[in-house]
């Protein structure tokens, strides 16, 4: 399948699950449109996939929606999400685009190409593709996605960490989803108020050095034999 009918079919199903996950949360277009600074007629577009967003935008909607960013990505199954405290600005917003497209930067010269190398396999110009990296301008989801498996790094690698409550949010939620992904018997381990001595002590071990760990364990040893 040609590359650019590929994020046409990308930009619709992004579409449907935004529009989906809008009305489940009984918001219009106008409010969500004035959360990232839209137009209801260019949210509207990106509703119908004849525009992308970028996923800044997208992890915005997703904060002010109440649920999980994959939800939006993968159409991943709604869960029960923190209710968020505060709307975050338009200064996080740009925050963002700038952040995504240094870590895209990043990514293009650890794998030693030039900027006209990775635009020409994506297929943008090399211009986009500079404003893409300043920050300059908000980076399409469908050219991110296709820039991320150009760079071979995975796509959780601009993904936000921690800044301000969306990225608070998005870090919850991973936890959680590493949490359920552990064996029923650790996790009902690590529940059970009784234990948390012990994983107190297996958190203090964890830092200490490995040769330090094996002089205690000589020790121990020692004393037992």
């Amino acid at each position: 399948m040609p590359e650019k009918e590929a994020w046409t079919i990308r930009q619709k199903i992004t579409g449907v699950l935004l529009r989906q996950a809008r009305q489940d949360a009984g918001k219009t277009l106008k409010e969500c449109g004035q959360v990232l600074g839209l137009s209801s007629s260019t949210l509207s577009a990106v509703e119908h996939g004849k525009r992308s967003i970028s996923l800044p935008e997208l992890e915005i909607l997703a904060y002010y929606l109440e649920i999980p960013l994959d939800q939006l990505l993968n159409g991943s199954p709604r869960r029960t999400q923190t209710p968020l405290e505060e709307l975050p600005g338009g200064e996080l917003l740009t925050l963002r685009h700038r952040i995504v497209g240094a870590l895209l930067r990043k990514a293009r010269l650890n794998r030693d190409l030039t900027q006209a190398d990775l635009a020409k396999r994506v297929g943008v110009s090399k211009s986009q593709l500079s404003q893409y990296e300043l920050g300059e301008k908000p980076i399409p989801l469908v050219e991110l996605e296709a820039m991320a498996a150009t760079l071979d790094v995975p796509f959780t690698h601009f993904l936000n960490e921690g800044l301000g409550p969306v990225g608070e949010q998005q870090r919850l939620e991973r936890e959680r989803e590493r949490f359920a992904e552990l064996p029923p018997d650790v996790r009902a381990f690590v529940l059970e108020p009784s234990n948390l001595s012990y994983l107190n002590l297996a958190m203090s071990l964890s830092a200490v050095p490995a040769d330090r760990l094996r002089n205690i364990a000589a020790s121990l040893l020692d004393i037992t034999l």
